[in-house]
């Protein structure tokens, strides 16, 4: 079965192919990153207009490289939610007209369910049952996750999720847009631990996360003096690591707590080289392991959610035949089953 996944809610348009014999044939992805960088953030309406542009050549792009045809493909899913709801519709309004004119069945697909399984499009898959740690820009979540569509919130961020906190912080070091990467790489150079900062809920006896009062404690640090190019790297260095300690303390906290031994990593703060190394040190000294996405599939793209789709259909789930819609900008994933 060969499943056709549209991602579109945010600031990415992804389109991807993935076959439920030979796995993923192709898959690409279209970053607005150079059109929002003169805002400093994702600007809503631009964004649905550019996945408009954009969701016609990938399909062809993906198609070719992959060798099939439209007639090929037997089943689309698409993003439905969370996300900018004019950017879901213009994925949602793509993915249904599509299923109409091939008459193959499409299925909505919660977006951070995508992230979450995302590690299983690997050759070395975990196996269920795992904890999932969501960290992107919108959300930062501990799941127990039992078996596709079984997941339990066991904690998440009370206020700015930790992509969200990068961002901002490197908007207040004048690090430019995106700022995450941009802030990992000056990271690379800084000297943590010449700026204390603090670590967020780090004893908090549960596994729920804050970071605004992180990103206010660099502000005031920033504050205090005219920072120079060494300052703000140090000032970067530090943060990531107090970020990083906190999400690596609760991760492994959880699987200590299920006695579970593999941990499931997925969203664009996944990619981070640091967080990355810590939660690898940490789960090893517990004998457990770490499952990554590939690096191309850490922020949003349709390989995810073509996935997490097929995987759906696979256990019986009932697709849709065209005709109304709806997407979800506000989704809980614990609201799935």
């Amino acid at each position: 079965m060969k499943v056709l996944g549209i991602e579109s809610s945010c600031d990415e348009t992804g389109v991807a192919l993935y076959d439920t014999e030979r796995g993923l044939l192709g898959h690409a992805v279209h970053t607005q990153v150079a059109m929002h960088e003169a805002y400093g953030g994702v600007v809503p309406e631009l964004a649905s207009r550019d996945h408009i542009r954009r969701l016609i050549p990938l399909l062809e792009k993906v198609l070719a490289d992959a060798c099939c045809a439209r007639g090929d493909i037997d089943a689309i899913a698409y993003t439905a939610g969370p996300g900018l709801a004019g950017a879901l519709l213009v994925g949602a309004s793509f993915a249904e007209a599509l299923a109409m004119a091939l008459n193959v069945p499409v299925l909505p697909v919660h977006h951070l369910e995508g992230h979450l399984l995302s590690p299983l499009l690997a050759d070395d898959a975990p196996r269920f049952p795992f904890i999932a740690l969501l960290v992107s820009g919108g959300h930062t979540q501990l799941m127990r996750v039992a078996r596709v569509g079984n997941y339990e919130l066991l904690g998440e961020s009370l206020d700015d999720a930790a992509g969200e906190a990068f961002d901002k912080t490197a908007k207040l070091l004048d690090l430019g847009y995106p700022g995450g990467p941009a802030l990992a790489e000056i990271a690379r150079s800084g000297t943590p631990g010449r700026f204390r900062l603090p670590r967020p809920m780090l004893n908090s006896g549960d596994l729920s996360f804050s970071f605004s009062g992180l990103k206010t404690a660099v502000l005031t640090a920033a504050r205090a003096r005219e920072l120079s190019e060494t300052d703000k790297a140090d000032l970067a260095a530090e943060f990531q690591e107090a970020v990083t300690e906190v999400l690596a303390a609760k991760a492994v906290s959880a699987c200590r707590q299920h006695r579970l031994s593999s941990l499931v990593v997925a969203g664009g703060v996944g990619a981070n080289y640091r967080l990355r190394e810590r939660l690898d040190a940490a789960m090893a000294k517990i004998g457990g392991r770490v499952f990554y996405p590939a690096l191309d599939l850490c922020t949003d793209n349709g390989a995810m959610i073509a996935f997490a789709g097929s995987q759906r259909l696979l256990q019986g789930e009932a697709p849709q035949r065209g005709g109304a819609f709806a997407v979800r900008p506000r989704w809980p994933l614990d609201e799935l089953d």
